[in-house]
This record gives structure tokens, sequence and C-alpha cells, in this order.
């Protein structure tokens, strides 16, 4: 993780675009009125999917029981089984 104040993040700012873009590199801006932190799209988008599974009360119950259930009960994906 990248700390910087926003001193450091003008001077720095095509750089640090580019850490988080390429890298995944999460920074956080630091000011006297509080901090902001920058973080990738991708990463982002993910985390909003993760919100929004997990505030849907039956899909969590769901997500809950898969996490608990024995992976030896599973069964392979068949491209060709008819639904």
């Amino acid at each position: 993780m990248i700390v910087t104040n926003v001193s450091g993040l003008r001077k720095n700012l095509r750089g640090i675009v580019e850490a988080v873009v390429q890298y995944n590199e999460v920074v956080t801006v630091t000011s006297k009125h509080g901090n902001v932190v920058f973080v990738a799209e991708s990463d982002y988008n993910a985390m909003m999917e993760t919100v929004h599974l997990l505030s849907s009360r039956g899909l969590s119950e769901e997500l809950g029981k898969a996490k608990a259930s024995d992976p030896s009960e599973y069964i392979d994906y068949d491209p060709d089984e008819e639904w």
C-alpha cells in the first residue's frame, strides 16, 4: 500500500495512477480533514458486487450454506447436461 499526502499525490500523480491501474496498488492519501483511498476500478467493482451479493438476504443465506457444505459431495460440471 502506498501512503502519501496531497502534495506527494500532485507530484507523482501519473506514477501513482499507473501503480493503481497496473499493479492493483491501494493508495491512501492523507490530509488534515481525513483520508481518501484510491483503488483500481476492477477492485472497486468487485467490492461493490460483494456488498450487493451479501446484502441480499436469501442469497447471503445460500452462500453460507454452500460455504458450510462438504466439497466431496459436489458434482462435476457437465456442459452437455440437459436442463
